[in-house]
């Protein structure tokens, strides 16, 4: 992946991009799906993940993140 990275570095430098590994790529993958709302049981699964208990675990600041998110939500509708 470093490779990779530094040959688009090398012919794109107006689009440069920050170093990253393929399990970093991994990580954005499964918490933009979280944070897009896509059930913990589907991202736990195209992860390869046995027990979506596993993915709870790894990702759950972005679990308490939506959790917090969906309280405002629902404050705002009270509140109107």
């Amino acid at each position: 992946m470093p490779k990779l990275i530094e040959t688009h570095n090398r012919q794109n430098p107006k689009a440069h991009l920050p170093h990253a590994r393929l399990h970093d790529l991994r990580h954005i993958h499964a918490t933009t799906l979280l944070l897009a709302g896509v059930p913990v049981h589907v991202v736990a699964a195209r992860l390869g993940h046995a027990d979506p208990a596993i993915t709870l675990r790894v990702y759950a600041h972005v679990i308490y993140e939506q959790a917090a998110t969906a309280a405002d939500v629902f404050a705002k509708a009270i509140n109107g």
